[in-house]
């Protein structure tokens, strides 16, 4: 996993649940790259479709709330998000985020400081994200949970951590 990278923005609000990133309608599909499509329609019909890979999802307040559904962390991880950067996190989502090999940070600041469309680079190793020669503090996220989404999530670091 790169420490450092940057990525476009796409800035969405407060209390965004996990009915907003995947409608129920859409979890009987096979697949998680089936139901990616899908991914915040009832907000934004055509965003999954703009997102591309190493884009930054920047939100509001309680991110993730509702039901505890682990296929919203893991379609995000399918878009291939660089992370997601919000004021608060559903504490149940937070986890299975990076269970599913999703990057979290939280940053009380940051969502009123940028606009769609701004590149932010973030640095892992000052704990820094950098908006327009701004900057901004994270917290460090411990090395076990960065190993767990350079893995891809859980099961795989598991499967690593275990193969002799």
């Amino acid at each position: 996993m790169n420490r450092i990278f940057e990525g476009r923005v796409w800035k969405l609000g407060d209390d965004i649940d996990t009915d907003i990133i995947i409608p129920t309608q859409f979890l009987a599909f096979k697949s998680v790259e089936d139901m990616k499509k899908y991914t915040f329609s009832p907000l934004r019909p055509d965003l999954s479709e703009l997102i591309k890979p190493g884009d930054i999802v920047v939100a509001g307040r309680n991110f993730g709330c509702g039901s505890s559904r682990e296929q919203a962390p893991e379609i995000l991880a399918a878009l291939k998000l660089s992370c997601i950067i919000a004021k608060s996190y559903a504490r149940i989502f937070y986890r299975n985020a990076f269970n599913n090999g999703l990057l979290l940070f939280e940053n009380m600041e940051l969502y009123d400081s940028c606009q769609e469309g701004d590149i932010l680079s973030v640095n892992l190793e000052t704990n820094k994200i950098l908006l327009n020669n701004k900057s901004f503090n994270i917290s460090s996220i411990p090395e076990n949970l960065l190993q767990m989404v350079e893995a891809g999530g859980l099961v795989s670091f598991m499967k690593k951590r275990n193969v002799k």
